[in-house]
């Protein structure tokens, strides 16, 4: 039987070649003075394509993947055909399905290395046999990925080829019968391409899927998708919109904007806006995702809370937080995340016994959730207890080694609890982890798709952006400071005539950070040359970036040397005039050289910011008491020995955002 349909697949194609030569022959002799309609284009029939269809269904009913697989490659290498369009768009989709469920890996053989136990119904050069397309250096894929990409391409310019653009009633069907096909190949492409990587090609195709997918909502959500796959996050939001004004009672859609604007354009308050409209269509339209919009609003207020400066307004967000996260708790009991975010902001508001319930109750529904465990660890520190906290991050390390922030709030813990040296060689294993994450990315000229991807265990970069209220934060963002510095780092690299460093933004930040990290531990070593280095290293990245600037003030200070420590660190303030850290320090310099009148109001200021901080409150009394003002002083000491009691190792807010 499979003889037979192969035998009959083999006479269609060569019938519709035949077909197609007597039309062209028709079409030569025709005179030009006598001008004759077009002749009507020959499809093959219903029985015809049934035949050629068969020929592959039978044998993969057999088991016999390999061979059907051949055959499909045997109709694709036909030579093209007037009427053979579509029966060649539904072999290429064949073909491309069973690459990709039946033979993947060991069991895939590549076009031309024959297929054991095959019987082909007509010998090669039989005048049975439809001719094939045959020319020199002809491209033969080499494994699955490329043949399966090489079909589905075909298959694209076939479906593209086919599409009706006209809006017009009388193409209705048509058109609809075009996009089904097209829309078949693109959720095909989407398959292929995600599993390998590949995402800036299947948002190449998606882009050129539009012309043809007016008011498409399917085509245009994979579109936004595939922008966010390649970090255009900007055009997928502005897809997004299109997307809830064609699908306008899907709240999905909403809670997918509201995370770009969260997670990587720092719009909090677009965020939330978002958040607000998919609470109103859940509730129009129960869903099921009421307690997950309550639980996105509550995130837009915890960053909007972060980025404000009125002491008022910044209680109001809280609240607001507050609110939503306790009503996404009761509206989803189970949901992890509820009580994650619960529990974070109730450290922000000084709650820390609460708030440990709260994570440990979340870390219950979800024990592995790595940014509980890191706010686990937080909390045990704002209680003294160092040593537990250590013990928390070293155990989630085992399941998720390669968490840069595990490691980074691993040093400061053996800093606290060990030494220097120990701390040390933490931050020596990250660098060490960065050059295996990362190395791959900015060595390499191939495009950021196809570089080594870092692993999905915990590390993300929220943003594209890398700065943060407190250097020792590698999540918290502040956009205006950074691209602030890092127009300043491309002058200044411009000036020394050293071009942008290959590779993906966020591998650099990320180095960035390490060598201030392992600044920070030589410093604490008293080690002023690795200072000097680290900082040096650092400088090559971002020249301009006020990390940078306040590692440099910091070792002055370690010399004593005031006068360049001070310029360090108003230089870092220019830059970010919300860098706390840089704040106090200056303060304090401004205290050592006698200008005691700017410390006050520089310290006042950084209190502003961070209320809650108690190195501002402890610099604060201080320069109060070189001033003579002792009732003040005491206040203040007595602020920062309170605050002090619920600080934690590093601040709550270098929880990085989550959203599983």
């Amino acid at each position: 039987m499979a003889k037979c349909f192969e035998l009959a697949s083999d006479l269609s194609l060569l019938y519709m070649q035949k077909v197609d030569k007597m039309q062209s022959a028709a079409a030569s002799n025709t005179g030009s003075h006598s001008p004759q309609p077009a002749a009507p284009q020959r499809s093959l029939g219903e029985v015809l394509e049934r035949a050629l269809e068969s020929a592959s269904h039978v044998l993969q009913r057999q088991g016999r993947w390999d061979a059907a697989a051949e055959r499909m490659r045997d109709s694709l290498r036909a030579v093209e055909s007037s009427g053979s369009h579509a029966v060649r768009l539904k072999a290429a989709c064949r073909l491309a399905e069973t690459l990709l469920q039946a033979l993947p890996g060991d069991k895939y053989k590549p076009p031309g290395t024959g297929v054991v136990g095959r019987v082909t119904a007509s010998a090669p050069g039989s005048a049975w046999r439809p001719r094939n397309y045959a020319a020199h250096n002809q491209f033969i894929p080499r494994n699955e990925y490329e043949e399966t990409l090489l079909v589905l391409l075909i298959a694209e310019s076939i479906a593209v080829r086919n599409a009706v653009l006209s809006q017009s009633p009388e193409f209705k069907d048509v058109r609809i019968s075009a996009y089904r096909d097209a829309e078949m190949v693109y959720d095909l492409l989407t398959v292929a391409t995600v599993r390998w990587n590949q995402i800036a090609l299947l948002q190449e195709s998606l882009e050129r899927s539009l012309k043809f997918s007016f008011e498409e909502i399917h085509l245009w959500k994979q579109y936004g998708l595939s922008l966010m796959g390649i970090g255009h996050f900007e055009h997928a939001l502005a897809v997004l919109k299109e997307v809830i004004r064609l699908e306008p009672n899907d709240v999905s859609n909403c809670l997918l904007a509201a995370k770009i604007c969260y997670e990587h354009l720092n719009l909090p308050k677009e965020g939330t806006n978002f958040s607000a409209q998919a609470r109103e269509k859940a509730l129009t339209s129960p869903t099921g995702l009421l307690g997950r919009c309550h639980l996105y609003i509550g995130i837009g207020y915890h960053l909007q809370t972060e980025a404000c400066q009125l002491r008022r307004e910044k209680d109001e967000f809280r609240c607001q937080a507050l609110d939503n996260f306790r009503t996404a708790m009761e509206l989803d009991p189970n949901d992890h995340l509820a009580r994650h975010y619960l529990a974070l902001q109730l450290a922000l508001t000084g709650k820390i016994t609460e708030a440990r319930q709260q994570s440990r109750m979340s870390l219950d529904l979800r024990p592995e959730h790595s940014p509980a465990l890191h706010l686990l660890a937080l909390l045990l520190t704002a209680e003294r207890r160092h040593a537990s906290a250590l013990a928390v991050v070293e155990d989630a390390l085992t399941d998720y080694p390669d968490s840069l922030n595990l490691m980074y709030i691993k040093a400061y813990l053996e800093l606290h609890e060990k030494g220097a040296e120990k701390a040390l060689t933490a931050a020596k294993q990250m660098l060490e982890l960065w050059k295996n994450l990362y190395e791959g990315q900015i060595v390499s000229d191939m495009p950021e798709c196809d570089r080594k991807s870092d692993t999905r265990s915990v590390f993300q970069l929220y943003t594209s952006e890398m700065s943060d209220k407190d250097s020792s934060s590698l999540h918290f963002h502040d956009t205006a400071a950074s691209r602030v510095e890092r127009a300043l780092s491309e002058v200044a690299s411009s000036l020394s005539g050293l071009g942008p460093r290959p590779g993906p933004r966020r591998a650099w930040q990320l180095q960035l950070e390490i060598w201030l990290l392992l600044a920070e531990m030589y410093a604490a070593a008293e080690r002023l040359q690795d200072v000097a280095a680290c900082i040096s290293e650092a400088e090559q990245i971002y020249p301009a970036s006020h990390h940078v600037m306040h590692m440099k003030g910091v070792l002055h200070m370690l010399k004593q040397e005031w006068p360049d420590a001070k310029l360090c660190y108003q230089n870092a303030v220019g830059i970010n005039p919300l860098h706390v850290k840089s704040l106090q320090e200056l303060g304090l310099v401004y205290h050592y050289l006698g200008l005691q009148g700017l410390a006050e109001t520089t310290l006042r200021e950084a209190a502003k910011i961070e209320p809650k901080n108690h190195v501002t409150w402890y610099n604060l009394g201080k320069v109060l008491e070189a001033l003579g003002e002792y009732e003040k002083a005491s206040s203040a000491m007595a602020t920062a020995l309170m605050e002090e009691k619920n600080s934690p190792i590093l601040p709550f807010n270098s929880v990085p955002l989550c959203f599983e």
